[in-house]
């Protein structure tokens, strides 16, 4: 995971078990404690969400659930707002496609 802060200055990171998800029918590993979003930014995954009008590439934005850039679809479950949603164990992540209400 290439994208995860290993040294910083001023905090600590401790290693945290391992979490196994699946992003678009990919295995990838995120850590315990970790966001949806968060998970997929440290596999190199910036891109979460397209715009509706005009498919512009939308990613980690806000991180506390307001703005709607990181919606996906979860476990078929759409417009979850991975930003403040915990990874756990076996999800099954994908990009929404166009409306969700499209979607059923």
């Amino acid at each position: 995971m290439g994208m995860r802060i290993q040294n910083h200055p001023i905090l600590e990171f401790t290693e945290k078990k391992p979490v196994r998800f699946f992003y678009e029918g990919k295995q990838m590993v995120g850590r315990e404690g970790d966001t949806i979003a968060s998970a997929l930014h440290a596999n190199g995954i910036n891109v979460l969400s397209r715009s509706v009008k005009d498919n512009r590439p939308r990613g980690f934005y806000c991180a506390i659930g307001n703005c709607g850039s990181c919606q996906m679809r979860v476990d078929g479950v759409n417009n979850v707002r991975t930003c403040i949603t915990e990874l756990t164990p076996n999800m099954h992540i994908e990009r929404q496609r166009g409306l969700a209400d499209d979607q059923t």
